[in-house]
């Protein structure tokens, strides 16, 4: 897949580069109005009115952040979702009607970063987008590609976390399919390990409001994340349940960076 020159404005040893999103609405009014007010707040952003005219954007153009209508005509934006995740490391957020729990549910089971609730304020969009490219690796080009030898990194188990290069590599050095939350809540977990985290502790860490939907977030997060890391998913040994209280990742001595 080509991957563009992003490059824009340099600082230090790396070059920033402005973040890149890509807008699937069907319904173009919308569509238009929100990508007029993130260009305006200083995003690059491109649009695509089904699915089909978003695979071929990313085909030739690689983003950071996704914003995707659930119910278009054709393919749906959770199978779009699916799609991207399986091309490149990319925040998403879905567009839901409102009422509609069950394509939030399905949404954030799929590896969604956040939701926005239709019909929505463009403010409330800047927010939402802010929040994921906050937690987001940053969209920078290094000058020098020297591998750094101060990169912050945990094993645990058979695995090994780079936490600055946002990656999980198994024993024969496989790397792991981890989507952009799943690496969220696992970097938790490992920067505070063998410390019980409550869901409100672990909202609040990766940027979440706490509330009924943002537990109900975690949950799923953790869940995903403990069947790509968990011999037995059912009886955990890292990523333990404290009933009643939350979770603790069990980091046994010698194991870390």
């Amino acid at each position: 897949m080509f991957i563009p020159n992003l490059l824009s404005t340099e600082s230090g040893s790396e070059s920033i580069v402005r973040a890149r999103i890509v807008i699937v609405e069907d319904e173009p009014d919308l569509r238009d109005a929100v990508a007029e007010y993130l260009g305006a707040a200083g995003y690059d952003v491109s649009t695509a009115e089904t699915a089909a005219a978003a695979r071929g954007l990313i085909e030739t153009q690689s983003f950071h952040l996704a914003i995707l209508d659930i119910a278009m005509p054709g393919e749906d934006g959770l199978s779009l979702g699916r799609w991207l995740r399986s091309k490149m490391p990319i925040g998403i957020i879905y567009a839901t009607a409102a009422g509609t729990a069950l394509d939030r549910i399905v949404g954030l089971e799929l590896g969604a970063d956040d939701y926005i609730v239709k019909p929505y304020e463009l403010r409330e969009v800047l927010a939402r987008v802010r929040s994921v490219l906050r937690r987001v690796p940053q969209p920078t080009e290094p000058r020098d590609r020297k591998a750094s030898t101060d990169r912050r990194s945990v094993a645990f188990g058979p695995f090994q976390a780079d936490l600055d290069g946002r990656m999980v590599t198994g024993a024969n050095g496989t790397v792991i399919d981890m989507a952009k939350s799943e690496f969220d809540v696992l970097e938790v977990f490992l920067t505070r390990a063998n410390r019980l985290l409550t869901r409100a502790a672990i909202s609040e860490a990766i940027g979440f409001t706490e509330d009924p939907e943002s537990s109900r977030a975690v949950d799923i997060r953790i869940m995903r994340l403990r069947k790509k890391i968990e011999t037995d998913p059912a009886n955990p040994k890292f990523l333990r349940t404290v009933r009643g209280e939350g979770y603790i990742f069990s980091l046994p001595a010698g194991d870390g960076s």
